[in-house]
Formats: structure tokens, sequence, C-alpha cells
């Protein structure tokens, strides 16, 4: 009779190499300072890192306010070359704590030439990876376009001391190709660096709806690609000036295993700094029940590379 069971010893090599590791979320209040804001999100870092934090993510555009309610020439000024000063204090910082760090950075890669990044750098202070936002918003007081180039490099997974992660960024979240993608490199974990809130004015009629949906839709990530996924929003009402409404930042920064269970989750006006467990048995038990990747019909997916596919809706019409 056939052997339907890996060797004992091919066995104990494997459950070997299934490791946890903590990963760190920092969510936070944003001042007008960026250096101020720098200073805050390192000893924030150094407090995961105490609590046992191995990976940490900060939320998106961490250094200043969120500038793309305006579109305003001035505010490029904020960006900053890769490597540059949050990069570096970041890689300072990884290597003294023996921790990962996704670092999001107002890149200024040329004149006139800008992206939304965030660096990935490893527990020795070395750079593991870099990724440019792909999917930029045009919508009322998220001018996201006047700013920031769509990103060239792909979606990606880098391997780190504790696993491989991948991150992606805010309006991201919203595609399940680009989380898909990163699942296939092999990312254990997607992190999300994030700033969305409510316009004051919408929060009483759609508010709720609206946070739900961010949830829901970062929680099926996790389970269509049998992965981790880590959000991190900031918190606050943020005025560009006194003739503006602002934006409400909805916090809720929050921890989805495999199964879309969401198993750390930060309330949505507090700053807090969530820690939560990412279990790489956990991962696999998942993936052997729920075998998404297996069943996938990988020859009948040609037309979603395609923006709509007119031909097809036109002869169903007729």
């Amino acid at each position: 009779m056939g052997q339907n069971y890996a060797p004992d010893n091919l066995l104990a090599e494997t459950m070997n190499d299934v490791r946890k590791f903590r990963i760190g979320l920092v969510q936070t209040a944003v001042s007008a300072d960026p250096d101020r804001n720098q200073e805050e999100a390192l000893r924030r870092i150094a407090d995961a890192a105490a609590r046992g934090a191995n990976v940490i993510c900060l939320p998106e555009l961490y250094r200043s306010p969120y500038f793309c309610q305006q579109e305003n020439v001035r505010f490029f000024d904020l960006a900053e070359p890769v490597p540059g000063p949050s990069s570096t204090a970041m890689s300072e910082a990884a290597k003294r704590l023996g921790v990962v760090i996704v670092v999001p950075i107002f890149e200024r890669r040329a004149p006139g030439l800008y992206h939304n990044s965030a660096v990935v750098i490893d527990a020795d202070g070395s750079t593991a990876g870099f990724y440019r936002k792909m999917h930029i918003p045009d919508d009322p007081a998220y001018y996201e376009k006047y700013y920031f180039t769509p990103g060239d490099l792909g979606f990606k997974a880098f391997d780190t001391r504790f696993g491989r992660i991948a991150t992606l960024i805010c309006w991201d979240q919203w595609y399940p190709e680009g989380a898909r993608i990163a699942a296939l490199h092999g990312a254990s974990v997607l992190f999300y660096p994030t700033a969305i809130g409510w316009h004051p004015a919408e929060k009483s009629r759609y508010g709720k709806a609206q946070r739900e949906s961010w949830q829901t839709i970062q929680r099926a990530h996790a389970i269509a690609n049998g992965v981790y996924v880590g959000s991190v929003n900031r918190i606050g009402l943020e005025r560009p000036d006194e003739h503006s409404a602002g934006i409400e930042f909805w916090g809720s920064s929050f921890v989805s295993d495999p199964q879309g269970v969401v198993i750390a989750e930060a309330p949505a006006d507090r700053e807090e700094t969530l820690i939560a467990e990412v279990d790489l048995d956990h991962l696999e038990n998942i993936r052997r029940n729920w075998p998404f990747l297996r069943d996938r019909r990988i020859d009948a997916y040609t037309g979603v590379t395609s923006r709509f596919l007119d031909g097809e809706v036109h002869r169903e019409q007729r």
C-alpha cells in the first residue's frame, strides 16, 4: 500500500520551519510638525518592540497631516528621497531594536516626480523591500493624483528576519488583484498603511457603512488568500484651513487572521499600538482546509486584465 504521509524526519523538519512572530500596528494622531511626528513614531516603535512586536508598521504618510485634502504646490516640500531622513532614522532604530519596520514615505524620486511609497527595513537595518502605491485615488479631499505618480514596481513580497511579508498602501485596500499577487509571491502578512476617514457631513448617514466596508474588504483579502492582514490608520480631525470641514480619520486599525477573524482592533478615537501574533502553523492549517489557491482556474481569468469586457456585454445585450 502506498504511503500517504510524509516520513517522520521530513515531517519534523517541516514542523521546525513553522514559526510565530508578532506584528505591531502604530495608530496615532498626527501633528503639523514632521520632526515631532518622526520622534513620536520612533518612541512608539520602541514601545512596540518592548511589548514583543517583531514587525512594526506605521500609518500612511505618518510624518505629516494628510495634505492631499488640498492641491497646493508647497506640500511637495514635504517629500524626501529614499534613502533619506526618514528611512535612515528608521534603519538605525530597526537595527538597534532588532525589529522589522514598514515605513511609509512621501518619496521625491526626481524633480516633479513623486510617489506614495513604503520602505520595508529588516531587523539588521538593511532594506528588505520597497513599494510604490499602485492605485491612486482622486475623490473630494483625497486629491492624491495631484501629488503621486502611480507605482511602477508591481506587487511584491519581501523576506525579512521574521517572515515573508508584503505591503500595499491605503487605496490599494479595495483591489483584490493586488492582495492576490502579493500572496502569490509568498507573503504571509499583507500590511496596509492607511489614511482614511469620514467627511464630517457624511458621517451620520454613511459612516457606519463606509467603515464596515473598509474592514470587510480587507478581511476578505485575508480569507481569499489565506494570509494575515494588518491595516493601520491614523486618528483625529484634520482641517487644512479654517474654511474646510476636514477629514475625521476613523482609526479602527485591525489585524485579521486567514479565516477573516479580527484578532486585534483599535478604537476609532484613541491612539493605540496593536500587538498580534502571526502563526504560520495556523495559516498552513487554514490553507489545507480552504485550498483556494489550489482550486483557482488560472486558465479562465484572461479577462481580468481588461479594463472592461465591452464586446462581451454588447453581445449579451443583443
